[in-house]
């Protein structure tokens, strides 16, 4: 019999490391909303700032704390090689908030409010969660109603994160 399932032909270690990459991207995603949805006040020089710095904080945080947990469980001190495959495999959850960066930028040089410039890269960031779920779901296997559930999930949390910061900006602020 043979094999044609290309899953089964991959290396384990590669595709532990694209899984890594594609998880780094879907919280980059998300924390990028939620600043975003904290955030909307702020000017959109500001919130670029706000979000860059706080993915850069979190995405040494997280790596620090994955390299510390190994030290832990190794016994040893993880090589700068380690550390800098570790640090270039989950940099995508800082750039995930690239393009929703982008579009608040050229939304509020547009014209746009900073409101409407902070939905902008809102919206961006629900099709970017989109992305990500799909293909996580793709890679996962998933077809049909599960698939579509799974990428229905990651959009529904995204337009649920917009409606709530404009309830709060535009009832409660």
């Amino acid at each position: 019999m043979v094999d044609n399932d290309p899953a089964s032909h991959r290396d384990p270690a590669s595709a532990e490391a694209v899984g890594r990459r594609r998880a780094a991207g879907i919280y980059g995603a998300i924390v990028t909303a939620a600043i975003f949805a904290a955030s909307s006040g702020l000017t959109t020089a500001a919130l670029v700032v706000a979000v860059v710095v706080t993915l850069v904080v979190y995405w040494l945080a997280e790596e620090y704390a994955e390299l510390l947990g190994e030290q832990i469980e190794e016994g040893r001190l993880p090589s700068l090689r380690r550390i800098g495959g570790a640090l270039a495999g989950t940099w995508p959850m800082v750039t995930a908030s690239f393009l929703p960066l982008a579009a608040a930028v050229i939304a509020r040089l547009s014209g746009a409010s900073n409101l409407v410039a902070a939905n902008a890269g809102l919206a961006v960031v629900v099709v970017l969660l989109a992305v990500h779920s799909w293909s996580a779901a793709r890679a996962a296997q998933l077809t049909g109603w599960r698939l579509m559930g799974a990428t229905a999930t990651a959009v529904g949390l995204g337009l649920t994160m917009i409606g709530l910061k404009n309830f709060v900006l535009l009832n409660l602020h």
